[in-house]
């Protein structure tokens, strides 16, 4: 999956940044600093979020799921609490709430 960024800006930033470290001239815990502020952030969502993205969005359950590469069963237990997402499909929910369901289309 290709990174996200806040702006076009914070993109060439990063990149740069990124050169830099690449190249033995920035350390990595800058590289790090980096990271946290030119990336789209990643934040918990609440059951209620989620099913209201899923609904903002007008697609079922079952829709939602094939765009995240996940099992209706899951996005079932997501939007009533029994699971919570993590990872990949956390950063997918990020970016969908973001930029919409295009966005990982």
């Amino acid at each position: 999956m290709a990174k996200q960024y806040k702006s076009e800006a914070m993109a060439a930033a990063h990149e740069a940044a990124l050169g830099l470290s690449e190249a033995g001239l920035m350390s990595k815990r800058t590289m790090r600093a980096f990271d946290e502020m030119c990336l789209t952030p990643v934040e918990e969502m609440t059951p209620a979020e989620i099913r209201a993205l899923r609904l903002r969005e007008n697609a079922s359950q079952a829709v939602f799921a094939r765009y995240l590469n996940v099992t209706t069963g899951l996005v079932s237990q997501w939007e009533r609490g029994e699971k919570r997402p993590r990872g990949a499909s956390l950063k997918l929910l990020t970016l969908v709430d973001k930029n919409g369901l295009s966005a990982v289309a």
